[in-house]
């Protein structure tokens, strides 16, 4: 069985040092095979936020996969934002925006969902659906099918639609017709799993809360995912791990 440990917004800037200790520990204790980190890695996309964010993945045990969230673009540094948006973030976590991870259970794709004009709101472009659409046909029959972007595709309440990607209707067509299993996300500090019935296939949208920011919304913990992956019985199982303080 392969583990994917999915964890977002974390918000370096705002992390408490308890829950960073107890998803250490979790880690530890699951010993995943990949982290997957959509977005808002830092609050405010700092040089010492995105360094204090990478030394603290790097002790998760596993690759990362992470692609930026809004965050992850200086907001008050207007100059940088419109000139460098993601030079901070390379400088951390490297150049490709869009990473893609292959192994014999898993083909993850990272989507950049963020645009430097914008301060919240995503956007998916035709090209950025189609290129999905086509790394989704390229997968081995064993792997389990996984699109990583930041703000949600699909939403569990009302009040969250005018957080939705723009572009959603058309990437669920398009991504279901290719053959996506689970699509990841964050953004909007929510926790849920919601399976999407309507299209080509069915597909299971993943969303992450906080994962060790005091940025909390009220009454959701800080809690991260584990994806379970059993490509030799096709069974995939998603856990959502909470932080409680004693």
């Amino acid at each position: 069985m392969s583990v994917l440990l999915h964890i977002s917004d974390t918000h370096f800037g705002t992390e408490q040092a308890p829950v960073m200790a107890a998803l250490l520990d979790l880690a530890a204790r699951q010993q995943p095979d990949l982290v997957v980190l959509s977005g808002d890695i830092t609050q405010r996309a700092r040089p010492a936020q995105f360094r204090a964010a990478r030394a603290f993945v790097d002790r998760l045990g596993a690759p990362v996969l992470a692609i930026p969230g809004n965050h992850d673009i200086p907001l008050l540094d207007l100059r940088e934002r419109l000139t460098r948006p993601y030079a901070r973030y390379a400088a951390a976590f490297g150049a490709d925006l869009e990473p893609v991870i292959a192994a014999p259970g898993w083909l993850v794709i990272g989507v950049n969902t963020t645009r430097a004009w914008r301060h919240r709101n995503g956007d998916l472009s035709i090209a950025q659906i189609d290129r999905v659409a086509r790394l989704l046909g390229s997968a081995d029959p064993g792997q389990l099918r996984v699109v990583v972007v930041h703000q949600p595709l699909a939403v569990s309440e009302l009040r969250d639609r005018p957080h939705l990607l723009r572009g959603h209707d058309e990437a669920l067509r398009v991504w279901a017709e290719a053959g996506a299993d689970l699509l990841l996300g964050g953004h909007i500090h929510l926790p849920y799993t919601l399976a999407l019935h309507g299209q080509a296939r069915r597909l299971w949208v993943v969303q992450a809360g906080t994962a060790v920011s005091s940025r909390l919304r009220p009454g959701v913990p800080n809690s991260v995912n584990i994806v379970r992956w059993a490509p030799a019985q096709e069974r995939c199982r998603v856990e959502r791990w909470d932080f409680l303080a004693r």
